[in-house]
């Protein structure tokens, strides 16, 4: 009979063994996971190296954005100069310019802002010229894109009524594209309790993806926007297959579970960064269509198909989780995932399929936000909190509210720019948040609980 003391320090050695050896499960999976995303992203790199043979450039799209509208602008001239070289390019009937380099440095750009359309003006006055432009030799393609402020001229006016028409058109789009990642943040939130930070990096992988294989690879954008959101919903089953699933089964609290989320967001930022650059960049088709005047209202066909894709994939959304057993199998899982398993609901698979869901929806959001915002790192990071404020407001969990919340803050983001600063408009947003939630902390749609 072994003394009572030594028997409690061998359980202690087994006890530490075991778990050595979970967390080395673990920490295997995550490593293999991260080793299928560089994989992936040094694939898609050596695929797409050819372009940069090209030589470099610097170059970009001249449009004249009034009110969220974007038209391109023909027959503008900018002018690079660098140590020894000159050379100025004129704006084609798309808007697009390019000048090849004949070396790597930093070059000034110059608009001559005479050659601007009547109407059309630099919308901040002290960027006629940007000064010392760095280029340096991208990871994909040979191409340094450089951005003009330009927009409607300060004398020409239009009418409060035009205004209100146009920032409602604007504001109702914008309340899509949220509504596309909130819907998918919120089931996720409503399946597994977690509150993930790591949300916007999805958004910005299905703008980088479709980016990568339409500009990078070359391929049409509708081919490449199949291929973004095939790619999305798989990074979504990754998420959850290498990192998720191994901390639920472990028993980590959701706390614990959120500071994770926030740790691997900064480090897919920082991935993101390191592979496609800081700048900001375009798809290859269907940018800068001149804009349809339908009333008091201009939208161009790109908007108009940006709104009927987000209606159609919220549409479908909705009535798969509502109408198909799927569908209610995660409405029990959100209930009550205990008594769902003692049903005979296979809870993991459920989750799952939220997962896939979630992250397709986002990262069809981020493709389509790519074509009102440019493609960039952190275009998700940067909505992140509109996100959770559409979620929140609406009522957390919710679909009904997701979706709701989404419009609400898309359309007070816009219109609100008819009083306040454009700067603002997003603080003003968030502050309404904090007011209402004072009011009602459950949100507009969601159900009065009992906490404790």
């Amino acid at each position: 009979m072994l003394p009572q003391n030594l028997r409690t320090e061998i359980t202690l050695r087994d006890s530490a063994v075991r778990l050595e050896k979970g967390l080395g499960s673990v920490q295997r999976r995550i490593l293999a996971a991260v080793g299928a995303v560089l994989a992936a992203l040094v694939a898609l790199l050596a695929l797409s190296g050819p372009a940069s043979a090209e030589g470099q450039a610097l170059g970009g799209r001249l449009e004249n954005r009034v009110e969220g509208v974007k038209t391109p602008i023909a027959g503008v001239e900018i002018t690079v100069t660098g140590e020894g070289f000159e050379e100025t390019a004129t704006s084609d009937e798309d808007g697009v310019w390019r000048v090849e380099l004949p070396a790597l440095g930093a070059y000034d750009v110059t608009l001559n802002v005479d050659t601007l359309p009547e109407g059309v003006g630099l919308t901040e006055a002290d960027k006629v010229t940007l000064e010392q432009v760095a280029v340096a030799p991208p990871l994909f393609g040979g191409l340094k894109t450089v951005i003009f402020p330009l927009g409607q001229s300060t004398t020409v006016q239009t009418s409060l009524w035009e205004q209100t028409a146009q920032l409602t058109v604007s504001g109702i789009q914008f309340g899509l594209l949220i509504a596309l990642g909130a819907l998918g943040l919120s089931i996720i939130y409503g399946t597994t309790g977690l509150v993930n930070f790591a949300h916007g990096e999805i958004i910005t992988f299905g703008a980088l993806a479709t980016w990568t294989l339409n500009a990078g690879l070359g391929l049409p954008f509708i081919v490449a926007a199949i291929g973004g959101l095939a790619l999305s919903a798989a990074f979504g089953w990754l998420n959850n297959a290498a990192l998720w699933r191994p901390l639920r089964k472990r028993g980590t609290g959701l706390i614990a579970m959120m500071i994770v989320s926030i740790g691997l967001a900064i480090f897919l930022r920082n991935l993101y960064q390191f592979f496609v650059g800081a700048d900001k960049k375009s798809y290859t088709e269907f940018a800068g269509l001149a804009g349809i005047q339908l009333g008091p209202v201009s939208i161009t066909p790109t908007d108009i198909g940006i709104i009927v894709v987000a209606i159609l994939a919220l549409t479908i959304t909705v009535l798969i989780l509502s109408k198909s057993r799927l569908g209610k199998a995660t409405r029990a899982v959100s209930d009550n995932p205990s008594l769902a398993a003692g049903a005979g609901i296979n809870v993991e698979r459920v989750i799952t399929f939220v997962w896939v869901i979630g992250a397709a929806l986002a990262g069809l959001g981020g493709m389509m936000l790519g074509f009102t915002q440019q493609v960039s790192f952190q275009m998700g990071f940067q909505i992140l909190l509109l996100v959770f404020a559409a979620v929140t407001l609406g009522g957390l969990g919710t679909i009904s509210g997701a979706i709701f919340g989404s419009l609400v803050v898309g359309l007070f983001i816009q219109l609100t720019t008819l009083i306040i600063p454009t700067e603002l408009k997003n603080v003003g947003a968030l502050l309404v948040l904090i007011v209402i939630l004072l009011v009602r902390p459950y949100g507009l749609l969601g159900r009065r609980e009992r906490v404790g």
